[in-house]
């Protein structure tokens, strides 16, 4: 077990480099499952989520070879279709499986997925989507066991636009016989990235990026290199990094249109930030102005991956802000520990009401979830004083060597083995 210890109170100045994106690169590693020819995907970030899908990988038959930030799959010896439930329980995104096993091989066995413990979120949306293209489901025991004879285009209306089964419905339509149509379809960069991806080697999709997608099945696919886009969560947490401790830090390979909901709540802090090709500079003089409202919504509106970092800047903002959570309802679980740290917010609900403090003190904090943990960092970087930060491999599961790129903009922050 590892944790990080940070003394904080330094302002933060320099560059960091974003890592393609982690909810782009798990989906996209699922699709390799549908060609046998060779797949290289660039600027993979060596993350524990990436880690776990190489293995699962890896158990079907495939094989796979990291190369610095490069990894290439060969699935051409693809022989197994039951997905090990020791990885499937780590790694929520092990459900992006089965659109792509359930095409390779008409059959696919899955234990109910794992991940971080943000709230109920149920696979039925996949399950019924699935079922729209003629697959035989069972659940049992834990398990979900899926057949078909042959996949068949339909017309699928989703309940909710949810991204996960958007994509698992993507996956299983690119090989399946005539046109599916997803509407209600969510509309994350991500989703369209995997079309891109998908497009890339040999797929017919169109619309993604847009509430309805459009995939006509094609009889196989092939092979190439492709890059993923830059990681839209990796790069707000870095920002609100910088808005939080003051300083000047400029991202590399970042995209800001698919940050705008967040920039826009930055201007409001008082942050001063230019975009020029794929580079955000953000500067940060001076304590920020609170938020009066941050509400969560499906892209483009405010990214729920980023409101635990969001309300751990409103905690040291001038003002009092009110975070809604509209997607998981147990997202407030960092809030007992920021308020260790001498935080003033009240959970009600679905709602977290925020009065800002001139300075949080260091602690001894643990790290809930993904990005809970990730607040917790960004707090302890502002804090006055020494703080650790425990439980941080649920924080190695989205980010790549974090304590490398903040020390890089002069944070102090070590790991440590424990």
């Amino acid at each position: 077990m590892d944790k990080y210890i940070i003394n904080g109170g330094n302002r933060l100045y320099g560059e960091i480099d974003i890592q393609s994106a982690k909810n782009s690169v798990l989906p996209i590693l699922a699709a390799t499952v549908l060609t046998d020819e060779r797949v290289t995907l660039e600027n993979v970030p060596q993350i524990t989520d990436v880690r776990n899908m190489l293995r699962i990988l890896e158990c079907l038959g495939c094989k796979t070879v990291l190369s610095g930030n490069d990894v290439q799959i060969d699935s051409s010896c693809a022989v197994s279709y039951e997905i090990p439930s020791t990885l499937a329980h780590e790694l929520r995104s092990s459900v992006f499986l089965l659109g792509s096993v359930i095409s390779r091989f008409h059959r696919a066995k899955i234990a109910y997925p794992g991940g971080c413990d943000i709230g109920l979120r149920p696979i039925d949306l996949h399950l019924k989507g699935l079922k729209r293209l003629g697959v035989r489901i069972d659940e049992h025991n834990g398990y979900i066991t899926c057949e078909c004879q042959r996949l068949k285009g339909n017309e699928i209306m989703l309940d909710c636009p949810s991204v996960g089964a958007t994509e698992n419905i993507m996956l299983a339509a690119v090989l399946a016989e005539g046109r599916t149509v997803i509407k209600n379809a969510a509309r994350e960069p991500e989703i369209e990235d995997l079309q891109n991806f998908l497009n890339s080697v040999g797929a017919n999709i169109s619309g993604a990026g847009s509430g309805t997608i459009v995939i006509d099945g094609v009889s196989a696919l092939g092979g190439g290199s492709y890059r993923p886009i830059p990681d839209r969560i990796e790069a707000g947490t870095y920002l609100i990094a910088a808005a939080m401790c003051g300083g000047r830090v400029t991202l590399n390979g970042a995209n800001g249109e698919m940050l705008s909901s967040l920039l826009h709540k930055l201007y409001e802090n008082g942050c001063k930030i230019a975009q020029k090709d794929d580079k955000i500079t953000i500067q940060a003089d001076s304590r920020p102005r609170s938020v009066k409202s941050v509400e969560t919504q499906p892209y483009p509106g405010f990214p729920t991956d980023l409101q635990a970092q969001m309300t751990a800047l409103c905690a040291l903002s001038a003002g009092s802000s009110v975070i809604t959570e509209n997607l998981f309802e147990t997202r407030f679980k960092f809030v007992p520990e920021l308020r260790k740290m001498g935080a003033d917010i009240t959970v009600a609900d679905r709602n977290a009401f925020v009065s800002g403090v001139p300075a949080l003190r260091g602690a001894t904090v643990v790290a809930q979830d993904l990005r809970g943990g990730a607040a917790l960092v960004l707090a302890a970087l502002a804090a006055d004083g020494r703080s650790e930060i425990l439980n941080i491999s649920h924080i190695d599961r989205g980010y790549s060597a974090m304590e490398y790129k903040l020390r890089a903009v002069s944070a102090d922050i070590v790991r440590v083995t424990v």
